[in-house]
């Protein structure tokens, strides 16, 4: 028998060839001998290899036609026998396969999902330079897309000429459907131009269906949306362009659109096709859009479909999730209603959500009324749902005396509780793995330690083992709590129970150690984790450091992270930093310098923030020029200053008396295009006030709230002391004022040091007048020795003045009450 391709729409599924998509011919029909011999060879290939006659297949090889071929491989089942038929058949003298023969080749290998077979079956057909017919190329390029063979599909397309073909619009769809499939919107955009370059090939429903397909599945909104419109304005919009749009938007998570695009095809006539519902009702589950779910599930009933299981299942799951119990419930029914029986999965959510919100009751009803159907392995899933419910309920006690009634469950117990929260365990129930981890995980978030050891030990003398989880657990709290020895010993339980320690496990004991500032036992740990191909946590590593260094063990601090290169582990930056900092603090900023250069050469280019660290070092004991030094290796390193750093260089410049520097340093920085902060222009401030320069002082004040840059209190602390250092006493009382309206309280010191001044200056009235505020205020209480000893020597200023003797008595109180 000759079969032939029939065309036929793009999205249409692609089925194995048959009576109804291939023609007979009726030349062939009319043979005979010609369907004798095809049902001699169909009988031969239905053999194993072995056992088929060479002699025979050689006889009848002489009489092979492209018809008789593809009449066999249209009956052969297999793949491997059509195959090896194909091949055979190649062979034969005389003989050469045509189109049709590699279609149904192509067809029964694309079915089969063998594209290593189709991919030189392509190849060959363009080699042996067959000739094909539009319809025949578009069906092959239908075979490859739909094993995403896009590749392969264009190859074979752009070599149509070879082929003696000239693709019309059904090739081009084929071509574009397969794009589609595969998401190749450029190769399709490009064959699309092509195809309407040709006024020969219109464009049709097909054409646009394929690219709107390609577009949902490559996200390109707009251009779904534009291809959408076109196919609309042409009146060629059917359920299947709305059922494309809708499940798409369904994907994207544009639920309200997918809800207006089934309203509008409702308003058309369409209905959606059951499988649609079954792919939005799980879709507006995932994106928590439990009530359009509904809805959809609703229509779904109204069109006269059945609610599956597995769509109950989603639905119900949904609904606890959302804690929107009793329509869960009453979904629950309905099912029992349709004599849909609910699985483990549905009712295991059930309890585990009435149990996380408190109700027991309703819990037990579940167990009471499905319980007695389950094996028991299932119905301890069953109990488990309500241990770890209840546990979500914050209630672990409960759940603890539940699992006590698991472990002795041998006659009916009641779990205790209120009489409204009663759970009766009617069957034996033996607790598992599950349920002990459960509770466990539950006790050691509550921080009750002794119950869940306590539990443990009850576990293994049940024969269970636990979990993971739960072991990770039990470690980390230990360890939290110092408990070290116990940590220990329950990492060794783990380990001949079988469970392998994870990271976490490791780092939750070295958590412990480095908190304790334990270097050989941190090492000893190190040394296991690194054989389990674990790696520690750079936070601990750095509280290690921190530590250490804040006990003033400096050295200890970085003997530690030389021994975790010993071990195989490159300590991070972080602790470097912190080590290199305590050094500085100490005043060893040579011995900072070596580190900082030891780790430059053979580890790390060391970040801004190590630099930093050491800039301010050295600038902390004066040795300004090597600051430099370390800022100009900076720049050569291609690091980027930060503001911080030309901070701590302004600031070393200034309290070293060297002003000039210091400027040069904050113009480098407003050049660099970094905004100087509240802290340049003080630390500037500060150093034109110590070298006399009041009125460079003021000016830098001035520029400051120019650009914005608002005044903090120790902005304004540092003004003042400098004016009144400098003899401007009235600028100092002004900016007082000024400082108190902007709500920055001044210091009792500042206080003080503007009342000294005014009686210095010989406004002894003014100055009595302040110091009465002061001590009306009690700003003269808890003050250190620098406050006391100025205010001993404003005393006997103003003692000593003629225009406040009249208020000697009242500032003696004062004094007496407040300075002794």
């Amino acid at each position: 028998m000759a079969l032939r391709a029939a065309v036929k729409p793009p999205h249409s599924p692609l089925k194995p060839f048959s009576l109804n998509t291939l023609s007979i011919s009726s030349s062939i029909a009319s043979s005979v001998t010609g369907d004798r011999l095809a049902h001699k060879l169909f009988d031969l290939f239905s053999q194993p290899a072995s056992l088929r006659n060479p002699d025979e297949l050689q006889n009848l090889g002489r009489s092979l036609r492209p018809e008789t071929v593809e009449a066999v491989l249209k009956d052969l089942k297999e793949w491997k026998a059509a195959h090896d038929f194909f091949r055979w058949a190649s062979w034969q003298d005389g003989f050469r396969h045509n189109c049709y023969t590699y279609n149904a080749m192509a067809s029964i290998l694309s079915w089969a999902q063998q594209r290593s077979r189709l991919r030189p079956l392509v190849k060959e057909l363009v080699a042996q330079r067959c000739p094909v017919s539009p319809g025949a190329l578009g069906f092959l390029i239908r075979c490859l897309g739909n094993q995403r063979l896009t590749d392969e599909a264009n190859f074979v397309f752009e070599h149509a000429g070879d082929l003696n073909c000239v693709p019309n619009s059904y090739t081009y769809n084929c071509l574009l459907e397969a794009f589609a499939k595969d998401g190749k919107v450029e190769l399709m955009e490009s064959r699309f131009r092509e195809m309407v370059g040709d006024s020969r090939r219109e464009p049709d429903k097909y054409t646009l269906t394929s690219m709107l397909q390609c577009y949902c599945n490559s996200e390109k909104l707009d251009k779904v949306l534009d291809v959408f419109n076109r196919i609309s304005d042409r009146g060629w919009a059917d359920e299947h362009v709305f059922t494309i749009l809708i499940v798409s938007f369904c994907k994207w998570g544009k639920i309200d659109r997918a809800c207006e695009l089934v309203e509008r095809m409702e308003k058309m006539g369409m209905k959606i096709s059951e499988k649609t519902f079954s792919v939005l009702i799980p879709g507006f589950i995932r994106h928590r859009r439990v009530d359009k779910s509904l809805v959809m599930f609703g229509k779904m009933k109204i069109y006269g479909f059945r609610g599956t299981l597995s769509l109950f299942s989603v639905l119900i799951e949904g609904l606890c999730e959302e804690k929107e119990l009793r329509t869960a419930m009453d979904l629950y029914l309905e099912m029992k209603k349709d004599d849909i029986s609910p699985d483990v999965r549905v009712i295991k959510n059930l309890i585990s959500a009435f149990c996380s919100e408190g109700d027991l009751t309703t819990a037990n009803w579940f167990l009471e009324e499905e319980g007695e159907k389950l094996d028991l392995g299932s119905l301890v899933l069953l109990y488990n749902a309500m241990l770890n419910g209840v546990v979500k309920h914050g209630d672990v006690e409960r759940a603890l005396c539940l699992l006590r009634a698991m472990m002795d469950s041998s006659q009916e117990r009641v779990y205790e509780g209120d009489e409204d929260n009663l759970v009766r365990i009617k069957r034996a129930v033996k607790p598992n793995d599950d349920s002990f981890s459960t509770v466990i995980c539950g006790l050691c978030k509550t921080e009750k330690l002794d119950k869940a050891l306590v539990l443990l030990n009850d576990m293994i003398k049940m024969g269970c083992k636990g979990k993971l989880l739960m072991y990770n657990d039990l470690i980390n709290a230990l360890s939290n709590m110092d408990r070290l020895i116990e940590s220990y010993e329950l990492l060794k339980t783990m380990k001949e129970f079988g469970f392998v320690p994870t990271e976490f496990t490791y780092n939750s004991i070295f958590y412990c150690l480095c908190k304790r500032g334990d270097l050989t036992a941190a090492i000893e740990l190190l040394k296991e984790v690194r054989s389990q191909g674990h790696v520690p946590w750079i936070k601990y590593c750095t509280i290690m450091a921190q530590g250490l260094c804040k006990n003033g063990k400096i050295k200890e601090a970085s003997c530690f992270l030389d021994d975790m290169i010993q071990v195989g582990f490159l300590p991070d930056m972080i602790p470097y930093s912190v080590v290199i900092d305590g050094m500085c603090k100490t005043g060893d900023v040579d011995e900072a310098l070596e580190l900082f250069r030891r780790i430059s050469s053979n580890y790390y280019v060391l970040d801004v923030v190590a630099h930093n660290i050491l800039i301010n070092g050295f600038c902390k004991v004066g040795r300004l020029q090597e600051a430099q030094g370390i800022l100009k290796e900076m720049l050569e390193k291609g690091l980027v200053p930060s503001v911080v750093t030309y901070n701590l260089m302004i600031d070393g410049w200034c309290k070293n008396g060297m002003i000039d520097e210091a400027v040069t340093c904050f113009s480098t920085m407003v050049g660099d295009q970094k905004q100087p902060s509240i802290v340049s222009y003080t630390s500037l401030i500060d150093g034109f006030f110590n070298a006399g320069r009041a009125e460079d002082a003021i000016d830098i004040w001035n520029q400051m709230r120019e650009k914005g840059c608002a005044p903090n209190r120790i902005s304004y602390t540092c003004l003042i002391h400098g004016l009144c250092k400098c003899g401007k006493v009235d600028s100092a009382t002004f900016y007082l004022q000024q400082m108190k309206n902007c709500g920055h309280e001044p210091d009792t010191f500042i206080y003080l040091l503007l009342i000294d001044s005014l009686a210095l200056k010989g406004n002894a009235v003014k100055a009595l007048e302040l110091l009465k505020e002061v001590i009306k205020n009690g700003g003269l209480l808890n003050n250190g020795p620098k406050s006391l000893r100025l205010m001993r020597k404003i005393a006997l200023r103003l003692y000593g003045n003629a225009s406040t003797s009249l208020d000697v008595k009242f500032f003696d109180e004062g004094r007496n009450k407040h300075l002794n």
